[in-house]
């Protein structure tokens, strides 16, 4: 009797397995490979990888938290990665190529294009997207992305292994795509400095090189409970608005940089950091985490004059920054930092 038992189990196991197999190898001829570019759900995309005929190169990988990290050592712009993951999903082929232009565009291919490589977690075994058993990593996707079409309505690319380019493209997107396969580092990372809620905030302080009477810490013990304290004096505050303090800790979401200064010769940026910065910002997480921010004032352009025709030495409306741990320059905009470059009498100020 346990004999015919085990018989039955193994029987259907491989009934199961059966259908299975069957199931997803028909799932799997549905679009041809060649053809089949777009993914169906990027939720299970695990990075992807670009390359272009200079060696250059980007990873872009999901991290446990769910934030993405750019070559295993910058934060990546959400911005960037969820423009890319959209475009992974909508992208259709427009047109197959005509068997004259073929060939041309082949060649065009080989001599300037972007690698693209996808990979995502799948199963072993994906019964009816309900029973999933053994997850892994695999390379779903290789191909290459080519320059636009004449039109600028779509874009060349061409499955790995196959000899049939496609003009693709995204269903009412007056453009191409092209441009958003980038191999350019910079076009990849985060241009977050601060971006914090208040709850998660300990302590700020700034100190202002050439109007120290103005710079000041803040401590916060929670419940609405803060110490505002003059850094030249060492005193707290007797009386300060509550209200402008937590204004000025929701200031801290999202203060982003311009751009990373790529191309500034060695003796500028000595110049540059060699000099008592203008301010230091200094953030202190609840949880401990430390982020010191240097900024300097940056020549103006020249030929920079005011309103009176003199001639402007300090730029309006830039100036060069550094966050500590890094050899960077990035530019930040007064416009971005002003509502946080407040002096310690603001706080003394009641509101409006």
């Amino acid at each position: 009797m346990k004999r015919n038992y085990l018989r039955i189990l193994i029987t259907l196991l491989l009934v199961i397995l059966a259908v299975i197999l069957l199931f997803n190898n028909r799932k799997g001829t549905l679009r041809s490979k060649e053809n089949d570019f777009a993914v169906s759900d990027t939720s299970n995309i695990t990075r992807f990888f670009f390359a272009d005929k200079q060696n250059r190169t980007v990873k872009i990988e999901r991290m446990e938290d769910g934030s993405w990290r750019l070559n295993d050592k910058y934060e990546a712009g959400m911005d960037a990665v969820n423009t890319m993951l959209k475009t992974f999903i909508s992208i259709d082929i427009k047109t197959p190529l005509a068997k004259a232009a073929r060939n041309n565009i082949i060649r065009l291919l080989s001599a300037k294009s972007v690698k693209v490589e996808i990979y995502q977690r799948v199963y072993r075994i994906d019964l009816f997207g309900r029973i999933r058993l053994f997850p892994h990593e695999k390379r779903t996707k290789t191909y290459y992305v080519g320059d636009a079409t004449q039109d600028n309505m779509g874009t060349y690319m061409l499955m790995e292994g196959s000899e049939e380019p496609y003009v693709l493209y995204i269903p009412g997107l007056r453009g191409f795509v092209a441009t958003r396969y980038s191999t350019r580092e910079a076009d990849w990372r985060s241009h977050s400095i601060f971006n914090s809620r208040l709850s998660d905030i300990r302590q700020i302080s700034i100190e202002y090189s050439q109007t120290p009477e103005h710079s000041f810490s803040i401590l916060n013990n929670g419940n609405r409970n803060f110490v505002v304290t003059s850094l030249l004096t060492s005193k707290p505050l007797d009386w300060f608005d509550t209200l402008k303090v937590i204004n000025y800790f929701g200031s801290y979401r999202k203060i982003n940089f311009e751009v990373v200064v790529s191309d500034l010769p060695t003796v500028k940026y000595d110049s540059v950091t060699s000099v008592t910065p203008t301010f230091v910002i200094t953030l202190i997480t609840q949880s401990g985490e430390k982020k010191v921010l240097k900024a300097w004032r940056r020549k103006a352009p020249e030929g920079d004059i005011d309103v009176e025709g003199n001639p402007i030495e300090w730029d309006r409306d830039r100036m060069y920054a550094r966050i500590e741990g890094t050899n960077e320059l990035v530019v930040i905009q007064y416009y971005v930092f002003d509502p946080i470059l407040r002096p310690l009498s603001w706080f003394t100020e009641p509101s409006v």
